[in-house]
This record gives C-alpha cells, sequence and structure tokens, in this order.
C-alpha cells in the first residue's frame, strides 16, 4: 500500500500539537494506525499575552500511543523542523502527512494599532511557520517512491475568509495562509502530493478561550453565534476533516480549503 513504513503505518507529522486542534489530530491519526511526530514549542511567548501549552500536554500524548514521538521546537526555527522530519524518516521509515497547526491569536484593535510586535509574531508563526513546515516537509513528502499519496495540510481559519473586529492582523495572517496552499499545490503539481487548507470555525480551545477574553465575553459559545451549527466546535470535530485531508482518500482536493467552521462561511 502507498505510503507504508516498514512498520506498516503511514507517517505524520504535526505542528502545534500539545493541545487544541494539533493535539486532537495526533490522537486522531494514532488511534486509526499511523505513526506520528508531534511538535510544540512548549513553553510561553513574550508576544503572546495568554498561556501556550507546557511540555506535559506533549508528554502525554507520547504516553498514549506507542509510536507518537514527541520533539519541542518553535515553528519559526526550521532547521528544528528540519530535525523532525529526519526523527520521523529516520524512527519510522519516511514522511506522508504533515500538518501545520501552530498559530497564535492577536489583536484587539483596530489594523492601524496593531503594534510592530504584534505584526511580527502573528506573520513569523501564523504564515512562516506554516512555510517553514513546508520548506522542512515536502521534501521528505516527494521522497516517497511513485505512486505517492503525500499531504500537506495547514491550519486557516474563519478569519482567512471574513474580516473580524480587532483581529485585522490575524485575518491577513490567516488569508496568507490560504495563499500559501493555493501556491504550493500548483507547485506539487502532478508529484502525487497534494496541499490543502482547513478552515475552523470558533471551536472550543485555549485560543478560543483568549479571543473570549480579547472581547470581554465570558462565556466561549458567544462566539460560536453566527455558525449553523449552534456551538462551538469540539478539537475532535475539526481533527476528523483534518485526518481525512491526510488521508489516500482526498486525492482529488489540492489548492482548496475545506471549511470545518460549523456552517459560519456559508
Amino acid at each position: 500500500m502507498r505510503g507504508w513504513t516498514m512498520t506498516g503505518h503511514r507517517v505524520a507529522l504535526v505542528t502545534g500539537a500539545a493541545r487544541g486542534i494539533g493535539a486532537a489530530t495526533v490522537r486522531r491519526l494514532a488511534r486509526t494506525g499511523w505513526a506520528v511526530v508531534a511538535v510544540d514549542r512548549c513553553a510561553d511567548d513574550p508576544d503572546v499575552p495568554y498561556p501556550l501549552a507546557g511540555p506535559g500536554r506533549l508528554d502525554a500524548l507520547a504516553a498514549e500511543f506507542p509510536l507518537v514521538r514527541t520533539v519541542r521546537a518553535d515553528v519559526r526555527d526550521t532547521a528544528a523542523l528540519r530535525n523532525a522530519v529526519e526523527l520521523a524518516e529516520g524512527e519510522f521509515g519516511g514522511l506522508d502527512a504533515a500538518v501545520a497547526a501552530a498559530a497564535v491569536m492577536l489583536g484587539g484593535g483596530p489594523v492601524w494599532e496593531q503594534t510592530d510586535a504584534q505584526w511580527r509574531t502573528l506573520l513569523d508563526v501564523d504564515v512562516l511557520g506554516v512555510a517553514n513546515l513546508a520548506r522542512a516537509a515536502v521534501p521528505a513528502l516527494l521522497r516517497r517512491p511513485r505512486p505517492r499519496s503525500g499531504r500537506f495540510v495547514a491550519l486557516a481559519s474563519a478569519a482567512a475568509h471574513r474580516g473580524l473586529w480587532g483581529l485585522g492582523a490575524y485575518c491577513a495572517a490567516k488569508h496568507a495562509v490560504v495563499g500559501l496552499v493555493r501556491g504550493l499545490a500548483c507547485d506539487l503539481r502532478d508529484t502525487g502530493v497534494n496541499a490543502v487548507g482547513v478552515s475552523p470555525g470558533s471551536t472550543r480551545t485555549d485560543m478560543l478561550r483568549a479571543t473570549a477574553d480579547l472581547y470581554e465575553l465570558t462565556e466561549v459559545d458567544k462566539l460560536a453565534e453566527q455558525q449553523l451549527s449552534g456551538r462551538p466546535l469540539e478539537p475532535e470535530e475539526v481533527a476528523a476533516v483534518v485526518a481525512w485531508a491526510c488521508s489516500a482518500d482526498s486525492f482529488a482536493i489540492t489548492g482548496s480549503v475545506l471549511h470545518a467552521d460549523g456552517g459560519f462561511t456559508a
């Protein structure tokens, strides 16, 4: 079967893996027979005003699944991402999917009041972090022999398709992720490796709680009022879409965005 390793498993690398949609994706893939390298910074960022995941969250994933390996790395560090790819190839024999789930959310005022630090952090993590993963992982995806079914999946956002008050810089960063996916898909034409975006709506994560705090909302459910789902999505519900995008069954989808947004953009 295409993409199977010497251990009989397809292999994925997931960034932003310690919590939220990233962690749910690792669990979804691992439970369905994938070997996974889970990557996360596992430390707070002085330019991000809410707590990020700690190392214990990443360690818990490794404890749950025998074929999950963990790497503490910042997506702004291309060399560290290349090392994670090398781990996937060395430990499991190759790489079949790369999922760019690492991101931060910053905002709280109009675009013209966003600081240099906010712009830099959003673009460096949310956009260049995706590009850095592509630079590290796509060559490994292409090292699989033909016929191959490699997948590069980037988490965008409903904010990649709508403007949101106080989140203009974040919207710009997520729009850029969609553009990056489309350009990457064109570069990968006829290789057997696809590039796909997944745009979640309001999903019950730590980032959603931080967004609610930014809007001075006590209930995160209010952020999902425009979703046809009538409630915030669970990380596992978005992870199911990401996992399908990683599968060989998603051959027909490349250069496109899967709107896992509970109907927010309907």
